[in-house]
């Protein structure tokens, strides 16, 4: 495998980059990340990549603005070094939840983000769970779109979760929540919520039975845990019982952790999708990507479906 593969990690998350080396049974390739005095970020790669397939491992999460200059600044350093393709690994694509226009005068910074990622040099980008799929059409370079389902779902089956029903917070995830429900032979319900502003959400209906049930809410992440708290007191005011709450992208902003310490929470399931500390509390479980991504990897190398990956090959 090691060949003319060469695997670099930014700052977001250098232990996932280290768990995807292993393996692929290679070494994390040499690289230095430094800042000037003036906040300029300096980029050099310590090893030859001449002709070389560079996969370089960056998720757009804090401080997003940051990490997106520093990926950009790899690539063009990758591009300048006669790297044959630049292959971003990016687990959480940032800006995704700008993916159209909801108001007059706003942007579309998820299209932003990919056409300056594709202009920076970048080759193919793979990501997991974007919070629209339709975000893979804004490029003009190969996306591999992986999911974090499979995951969710062997580890759902293994609880022995009693009378359980999927809920999606809002109509977007509803594709993901039936095929959730599906693997763990469960009904599926739907929340319909509207949003005053960012990160505040009220719920207004609920489609399909929750009384009895044990809601399983399926979200693609977790930022300030605000509307993962007004789903669960929605669901419980209908007569559902204790949630447990799945996201593949755990951000966690604004003391969320703590506002997900909820009498009505039972556990809240993440993936290492973005860096997480060493100690959660105990109601949080985090779940590798690197297996999937390292695999990931090896098909964009020596050819293969990505699809084969997942157990629901029409995702």
């Amino acid at each position: 495998m090691e060949g003319k593969l060469r695997i670099f990690s930014g700052s977001s998350n250098p232990v996932l980059t280290r768990q995807i080396c292993e393996r692929l049974g290679v070494e994390p390739g040499r690289i230095t990340l430094s800042r000037f005095k003036s906040g300029e970020i300096y980029v050099h790669y310590e090893e030859s990549i001449r002709n070389c397939d560079v996969f370089l491992v960056q998720s757009l999460a804090h401080p997003i603005n940051e990490l997106f200059v520093e990926l950009l600044v790899m690539i063009d350093a990758a591009k300048r070094a006669s790297a044959r393709t630049i292959n971003i690994i990016m687990p959480y694509y940032g800006y995704a939840r700008q993916e159209r226009k909801s108001a007059p005068r706003e942007p579309i910074s998820a299209k932003m983000v990919a056409d300056v990622l594709t202009t920076a040099g970048a080759s193919r980008v793979v990501t997991i769970d974007l919070h629209a799929a339709a975000i893979q059409g804004f490029f003009n370079i190969p996306v591999d779109h992986l999911t974090a389902l499979d995951l969710m779902t062997d580890y759902l089956k293994s609880q022995n979760i009693s009378n359980p029903v999927v809920v999606s917070p809002d109509a977007g995830r509803a594709s993901m929540a039936e095929k959730l429900a599906s693997g763990l032979d469960a009904p599926f319900a739907i929340m319909i919520k509207k949003r005053p502003a960012h990160n505040e959400s009220v719920i207004t209906h609920v489609i399909g039975e929750v009384a009895g049930y044990t809601p399983i809410i399926i979200e693609d992440l977790i930022d300030t845990g605000s509307t993962i708290v007004n789903v669960v007191e929605g669901l419980r005011e209908r007569g559902a019982g204790e949630a447990i709450v799945c996201a593949t992208h755990g951000l966690f902003s604004d003391h969320a952790e703590k506002r997900l310490r909820h009498p009505w929470i039972s556990q809240v399931v993440i993936t290492d999708s973005i860096a997480q500390p060493e100690q959660h509390g105990p109601h949080v479980t985090v779940l590798p990507v690197a297996p999937m991504l390292a695999r990931a990897t090896q098909y964009i190398l020596d050819g293969g479906s990505i699809a084969t990956l997942f157990k629901d090959q029409g995702i």
